[in-house]
């Protein structure tokens, strides 16, 4: 695989002199106080859990006429391929992986591309960013800040074990396909009661409700669908009122020299620039992630240095404005 070395000297000169722009490199402001990771955005699957045994039973999804069991359904070799119509035919390598270390690709990112909130969606990504985003988990650049979560520790093994060609037939495969919205914002001051449902919060299944906080809380609207793969699942995404508007402010203007706007880089739709992914109408879980790990030095591939000083000032509370505005853009 061809490997991009990208100068973070090089890369500040070219925006400070093209843009007349000047990155925050350090803090100005000091950080609110960090208590590590929140754990709203890092959901760990819990000790002891363990998949459901397979009943013989065939599952279905709305609008499609497949149907699977559950032994095909945790297949990581299999794959869930609910709306074939909705896609080109998957390579190989995104269908059925290579046993016995590299799983399918389209097992977590989902036949389309789609994602979920454990993962990243991948549809209408540039080939080259996501090339290099399997280089960097190879080399130890991309880490998460919880890095016993599965996506991360599956994702870490994928990337030591697929090979270049591999790696540029996926990534040719779902930069052609374009991002569909799945996620509905909604500014609430109580939120439902969730559980963590072996990847993902969920809605508890006693119901109830709670304090929002200074979080968001996404979950499938049906979980079922979810766990089923199917790249037609909806999530909702419960974020603190008022949260959207302070992060378009964000996004657009930089909120006064606190940070800097996002278009500058991720396209003025937000939805990529050359090999700058787009960012609306991702999972806002995803989102707060990345910049909490961008942040406490998690990610360090070519541009984390550069997305470091766009984030120095930022704190939890500005990650989630910023995740609920992008979230509520169309992808």
């Amino acid at each position: 695989m061809h490997r991009k070395i990208v100068s973070t000297a090089a890369v500040r000169l070219l925006l400070a002199t093209t843009l007349s722009l000047t990155f925050p490199l350090q803090p100005t402001t000091r950080a609110a106080s960090d208590d590590g990771p929140p754990a709203w955005a890092y959901p760990v699957t819990p000790p002891g859990f363990k998949l459901p045994p397979d009943d013989g039973k065939l599952h279905h999804v709305p609008d499609s006429s497949a149907a699977f069991t559950t032994a095909q359904l945790q297949d990581r070799f299999f794959p869930k391929d609910w709306h074939p119509d909705d896609h080109p035919p998957m390579p190989d390598i995104v269908a059925y992986g290579r046993k016995p270390d590299v799983l399918a690709c389209g097992h977590c990112h989902r036949a389309d591309g789609a994602g979920g909130p454990e993962n990243s969606s991948l549809a209408g990504l540039s080939a080259d960013y996501m090339r290099q985003q399997v280089i960097d988990f190879r080399d130890g650049a991309r880490k998460s800040s919880v890095p016993q979560r599965i996506p991360v520790a599956l994702m870490d093994a994928v990337s030591r074990a697929v090979t270049d060609d591999e790696v540029a037939k996926a990534a040719a495969y779902f930069s052609s396909l374009k991002p569909k919205k799945h996620i509905k914002v909604i500014e609430t001051n109580t939120a439902p009661k969730t559980y963590v449902a072996w990847l993902i919060y969920a809605v508890s299944k006693d119901g109830g409700s709670e304090s929002i906080g200074r979080r968001i809380v996404e979950v499938p609207d049906d979980l079922d669908q979810f766990e089923s793969y199917d790249s037609h699942a909806e999530f909702t995404a419960y974020v603190p009122v008022g949260s959207v508007a302070k992060g378009e402010t964000l996004v657009m203007s930089g909120g006064a020299g606190k940070t800097v706007q996002c278009g500058i880089c991720h396209g003025p739709d937000l939805k990529g620039l050359g090999p700058i992914p787009g960012i609306a109408g991702r999972s806002p879980s995803y989102i707060v992630r990345q910049l909490y790990d961008f942040k406490h030095g998690a990610r360090a591939g070519p541009w984390s240095a550069l997305m470091a000083g766009v984030v120095a000032n930022l704190d939890e509370e500005d990650f989630v404005s910023l995740a609920a505005y992008l979230a509520s853009r169309e992808p």
